[in-house]
């Protein structure tokens, strides 16, 4: 399922998650593939969990950060900022500006921890926006379940578009999540299957569940 539209408004501009979005194409579009290219990028700045423990904690911290604004394809970053675009403006709304970033950055941090305490072997590295993401559909879940989310089903020519309660299209999502990572427990390398680290996503969005009553407002306090 693809969300297309919510109609939940927001009362104040989002100006961070812009920024986080514009912060992400910029590294993707001018370093990633314009200066160093996708493959070497990775080289440089992923976060691989079997080096945490190995090397100085504050080097691996620094990848930690790195890896959440960097991306393994346009697909990848495209999805990836579709969601927070869509999700992450009502978020900001409720928690305003540098709760929110700091939200998000956590989120990222804790979901890339937690899939490294369960993956510590894993010399396959992390990148994308994912894990803090997911931390922000939880937020959403949290605050504005009941706002509807005009989903698309992508059945070639039997595709359909109709709206769903954001917590029936997030619960669907989370499920998803938690059933390919199911299913990656159970292959033989018990990692990342396709490319996806679905632990990550699985983590950020418990976080997110979690936090957000730490980093929103209350409405009494907006504007």
């Amino acid at each position: 399922m693809i969300p297309l539209h919510d109609d939940n408004p927001t009362q104040r501009f989002p100006l961070i998650t812009i920024c986080l979005i514009v912060i992400n194409a910029l590294i993707f579009f001018y370093w990633q593939v314009g200066v160093v290219g996708l493959e070497q990028s990775i080289r440089l700045a992923a976060f691989i969990p079997s080096e945490f423990h190995s090397r100085a904690i504050f080097v691996e911290g620094r990848n930690i950060f790195s890896s959440m604004f960097m991306h393994g394809g346009i697909m990848h970053l495209a999805g990836n900022m579709w969601f927070l675009w869509l999700f992450g403006n009502n978020v900001e709304d409720r928690c305003g500006k540098i709760r929110f970033l700091f939200f998000y950055l956590l989120c990222g941090v804790a979901a890339t921890l937690a899939y490294t305490f369960f993956n510590r072997h894993s010399n396959i590295p992390l990148v994308g926006a994912s894990g803090a993401i997911s931390g922000v559909l939880g937020a959403y879940l949290v605050m504005f379940p009941h706002a509807r989310v005009l989903t698309l089903l992508p059945l070639g020519i039997f595709s359909r578009t109709f709206y769903l309660p954001a917590w029936t299209f997030l619960l669907i999502w989370f499920g998803f999540q938690f059933l390919n990572q199911a299913v990656v427990a159970g292959s033989r390398t018990g990692q990342q299957g396709g490319g996806v680290a679905f632990l990550a996503h699985i983590s950020g969005f418990v976080v997110g569940v979690i936090l957000i009553f730490l980093f929103r407002q209350r409405r009494g306090t907006r504007r």
